[in-house]
């Protein structure tokens, strides 16, 4: 279980790659105190150059090495390395020999982190964390919302937070937000613009400008109608191509065949039984023998060996009739060509995989609708369970600068019968939505927060840690 949040933890971090040192800056940046431990020498020294923390460059499985890190005293251990093995031989190590109450690991293969071995805890581990699950789930979100954009969506109700870029053109440049939402018949809150890589936390009498970013809540089908307004327009998918057999890949396709049948009523699923559909997903892969278990495993998917790395293969492969391209190989860089080529080719909606958060601000840039990264989906998943058990979900925004948190007010809580006046909030802070129940309310100062609410928090990452103490049991 959890340990208590809102206070300073001491967590001990294995593996200064691109998650663990991202984790850990953002760790250190909320006051936690931090160790890293790295095996390789210009990882550690790098690490050490950029981080204000305790870098030890040795292995993270030695018990020696454990100890110099101070495991005993930590609240949380967390291996991210990118061995599944080490990792989890990692978090058996620290359950056998020290008292740490949260081990954390992070495995891709599929297999492990599914066993029913891992499930028991008795390797130990407490959490496992699957960046290519994670990264799946995101996908298949985005696709079943339209593909649009980056979409937040929360625990309960129906509404959700999406990022609507503002291209030239857009009828919504030069006007304030108060004057848009007067000639709007559905309402909506701006809850923060990023503009000139920086966040604006808007007013009423705040301007659009032409490119900027906003992050907006409101329905589906309000959605809808400021998605054409700012230059968008929403366009039904029924036929996708998926570049990239991998994990990924069959995951976002399981998922999206369980989704399509869970939709259908019961006559269609009887229909579909006895006259099945034309192939809607097409996948995409250059090896042979994983076609061949592609093939296998999904019956009613065309399977096509090529390789659209190599000259005229995207050409001959990918046609205008798609309404999805979904690029999930390997190689991020090759997502992303790949994506941004099919979308020059009349393939209206593009989602590429990428590992670093880095790249989506350059995916945004070449007109791919949604960047999903494997780094960030661990990352906020590893957050939501170092944040409390009633965190429900953490989500990064602009750069790391802002968060939106999902908490559940428990009955321990102090906030339960409280205003939202009264609850000293720090700047930058903004109680954007309450669900309690089936009903969504975008709160103001004067609104009582109650036992069971679903409280959705706009922080400043300076202000997470005061955040924390007020909300997290």
């Amino acid at each position: 279980m959890a340990k208590k949040s809102g206070k300073t933890h001491k967590i001990v971090i294995v593996g200064a790659g691109n998650i663990g040192l991202a984790l850990s800056r953002l760790l250190i940046d909320e006051g936690h105190d931090v160790v890293l431990i790295e095996k390789d020498p210009k990882k550690a020294k790098m690490a050490f150059t950029q981080l204000d923390c305790l870098v030890i460059n040795d292995e993270g499985n030695r018990p020696e090495v454990l100890r110099e890190a101070g495991v005993d005293d930590a609240d949380f251990f967390i291996s991210v390395t990118d061995s599944d093995e080490l990792n989890m031989i990692s978090c058996g190590l620290v359950a056998e020999e020290f008292h740490v109450p949260v081990k954390i690991a992070r495995v891709r293969n599929v297999y492990y982190s599914t066993s029913h071995i891992l499930q028991r805890h008795s390797l130990g581990i407490n959490f496992i964390v699957n960046p290519d699950v994670e990264a799946a789930e995101d996908i298949v979100r985005a696709v079943k919302y339209g593909a649009m954009s980056d979409i937040i969506v929360f625990e309960r109700g129906s509404l959700q937070m999406r990022k609507v870029i503002i291209n030239p053109g857009s009828e919504l440049i030069n006007r304030s937000i108060r004057d848009i939402r007067q000639g709007f018949t559905h309402e909506f809150l701006v809850v923060a613009i990023i503009r000139d890589d920086d966040y604006i936390i808007p007013s009423g009498n705040t301007q659009i400008q032409e490119n900027d970013n906003l992050y907006i809540l409101t329905t589906q089908q309000a959605f809808d109608r400021i998605f054409e307004m700012s230059g968008k327009f929403r366009k039904k998918i029924k036929r996708i191509v998926v570049v990239g057999g991998g994990s990924v890949g069959t995951l976002v396709v399981d998922n999206l065949l369980k989704n399509r049948i869970q939709m259908m009523g019961p006559f269609d699923r009887i229909a579909n039984l006895i006259k099945p559909e034309k192939p809607r997903i097409t996948i995409i892969d250059r090896d042979y023998d994983r076609c061949k278990y592609l093939s296998q495993r999904f019956s009613g998917v065309s399977i096509t060996n090529a390789d659209v790395s190599e000259e005229g293969v995207i050409d001959e492969e990918l046609h205008p009739n798609y309404d999805l391209i979904i690029t999930a190989t390997g190689n991020q860089e090759l997502n992303i060509v790949t994506s941004v080529y099919a979308k020059r080719l009349g393939i209206p909606r593009a989602i590429a995989l990428v590992k670093k958060k880095s790249y989506c601000p350059v995916c945004e840039e070449l007109g791919i609708d949604v960047a999903v990264s494997l780094n960030n989906a661990v990352i906020n998943a590893i957050l939501k369970i170092v944040r409390g058990e009633n965190v429900i979900h953490v989500h990064s925004l602009s750069g790391d600068k802002l968060e939106v948190v999902e908490i559940e007010v428990k009955k321990d809580i102090g906030v339960s019968g409280q205003r939202i006046r009264d609850l000293d909030l720090p700047e930058h802070v903004l109680i954007i939505l309450v669900s309690r129940g089936k009903r969504n309310i975008i709160p103001d100062g004067n609104f009582t927060i109650r036992e069971g609410d679903h409280v959705i928090i706009l922080s400043d990452k300076e202000a997470i840690q005061k955040v924390e103490e007020i909300f997290v049991s």
